[in-house]
């Protein structure tokens, strides 16, 4: 159970010091495109499948996420991402940003889906 706090723990410092690399000029483009991803899913109120929807709700927190920040990381290279972690510990202690704007591509995504589906069976 320990290893899977650990892998939890790891993520607070992750999400952050995959914030700081979008930042850092030796972070190659893709690299910045998949962070910023990471970090407007993260931070955003309103997730992708909402966590209302049973057990699919909370999949996205507990895989979705991860697997981001696992290949976000894997294209950042190890001096920044090392540089970066170090000035992430204790970056986001009080809690992440509350931000309204993170929310607008997935109410954006949200309201396709409807609009798609209202066209569909209409």
């Amino acid at each position: 159970m320990s290893k899977l706090k650990d892998r939890a723990k790891k993520l607070k410092t992750d999400i952050p010091a995959v914030f700081l690399a979008l930042k850092e000029k030796g972070t190659p483009w893709y690299a910045k495109v998949i962070a910023m991803v990471v970090v407007v899913y993260a931070l955003s109120p309103i997730d992708l499948i909402p966590d209302f929807i049973p057990v699919l709700g909370y999949l996205d927190d507990v895989i979705i996420l991860p697997a981001l920040i696992a290949w976000c990381i894997k294209c950042i290279p190890r001096e920044v991402l090392a540089d970066c972690r170090m000035r992430a510990e204790g970056l986001w202690s009080e809690g992440k940003p509350q931000k309204w704007y993170y929310a607008i591509p997935f109410v954006v995504i949200w309201a396709v889906v409807i609009a798609l589906s209202v066209v569909a069976f209409t």
